[in-house]
């Protein structure tokens, strides 16, 4: 078997590689984003690798990525491992779990963490097809790791960047909370559907409008940009609509000075039942907690919006209003988020947890996302 060094050419969807003790750990947000935003659950999930791949070309028959996992579990509610996933010449060919890796074990009502080493993990898949080919093996998306080392059988180069890429910024639904599979999660369902390069930044629980992410989408290169705002605003009760609007303004202004004319898309939020009347903040259901299926409920007071409390309701309204005082930038465009999960689908695919779509839902939010999109007519149609 042949090790190749891994390096930034091989690895497609980070800000940057940072050097550990054991190999590499993915980041999808810079340093400096890092130093000025030290909140634990911002930087837990951006190194979370959600859309991050390696990228390869090669006739090897047989490929081997040793990593070492890191995780976070929560006493009293079991949660999938992650999974690395094979795609062959932009086919799903393959997905192994990850097993072993550290472990931080937390209390959900008492917030206290135990953590648990382990060892590293290598995902083997053989029986490649034969001659070159394009091979990317997908990173998981709930689970931090670092970079141990990459065989194969044969030399691997890194693989050409001919296709558009579409960078997005969303909260945990677009980094993937409750899909599958790194290649599951919607992001990654509309970008294969798209024939696309996907940069993801969704990040759980840190869609907050934040200027420091602004910089990032505006420094990061694109051919199209989406962003997805207004359910962590809402469940953490960040803002009143008086600050949100124009956070938003401020924010898309950022992108903007990077991406004067790509199309942009402002996504609103899909449908979510408990916050659709009722503010924030969002809590976990005490009483789920050791039922095998935590949820999640809103605790402020229903219709509460007269002092600027926002609901989705008002968050669609408000980023419809900021579309349309936008007016004359021609390449701006709003997508409704019920138009990909609505109240309708509600009765069919239940959020789970309250929150959070299913993979079932997130394959059926990719194909919603890229139909409308890449269509000849959408706004990220080719040409």
């Amino acid at each position: 078997m042949i090790a190749t060094p891994v390096t930034q050419a091989l690895v497609r969807g980070v800000a940057e590689l940072e050097p550990t003790a054991r190999g590499l750990r993915p980041h999808r947000l810079p340093a400096w984003v890092r130093a000025q935003l030290p909140d634990p659950q911002l930087l837990m999930v951006e190194a979370q690798p959600s859309g991050v791949r390696l990228a390869l070309v090669t006739a090897a028959r047989r490929v081997e990525l040793v990593t070492h996992p890191s995780r976070v579990a929560y006493r009293g509610a079991d949660r999938p491992r992650g999974s690395i996933d094979l795609v062959v010449d932009g086919r799903v060919a393959g997905s192994q779990v990850l097993a072993g890796g550290d472990v931080v074990v937390v209390d959900l009502m008492t917030g206290a963490g135990e953590h648990v080493p382990g060892a590293p993990h290598t995902t083997v898949f053989d029986d490649l097809p034969a001659g070159e080919k394009v091979v990317e093996l997908w990173l998981p998306h709930n689970e931090s790791v670092e970079l141990v080392e990459l065989r194969t059988d044969a030399p691997v180069a890194p693989a050409p960047q001919d296709r558009r890429v579409w960078l997005h910024h969303g909260s945990s639904i677009s980094h993937g909370s409750n899909a599958a599979t790194p290649t599951g999660t919607w992001p990654a369902v509309a970008a294969r559907l798209g024939g696309v390069e996907l940069h993801n930044l969704g990040f759980g629980g840190g869609a907050l409008v934040d200027p420091a992410v602004a910089r990032v989408m505006r420094d990061t290169p694109a051919d199209l940009v989406s962003v997805k705002l207004g359910i962590n605003v809402v469940n953490a009760d960040a803002m009143r609509l008086r600050s949100f609007v124009p956070a938003v303004h401020g924010f898309l202004d950022t992108i903007r000075d990077g991406h004067p004319d790509v199309p942009l898309v402002l996504v609103t939020p899909i449908f979510c039942p408990i916050h659709e009347d009722t503010p924030g903040p969002g809590a976990v259901d005490p009483a789920s907690l050791g039922t095998g299926q935590v949820t999640f409920t809103a605790t402020g007071r229903p219709g509460d919006t007269a002092q600027g409390r926002l609901t989705l309701r008002v968050i669609r309204d408000a980023l419809a209003s900021v579309v349309e005082r936008r007016g004359e930038d021609p390449n701006l465009h709003l997508l409704d988020g019920t138009a990909l999960y609505g109240e309708r689908d509600a009765a069919a695919h239940p959020l789970p947890d309250a929150l959070h779509p299913d993979a079932a839902t997130h394959r059926l939010i990719g194909e919603r996302f890229a139909a409308h999109a890449f269509a000849t007519s959408g706004p990220f149609a080719a040409g």
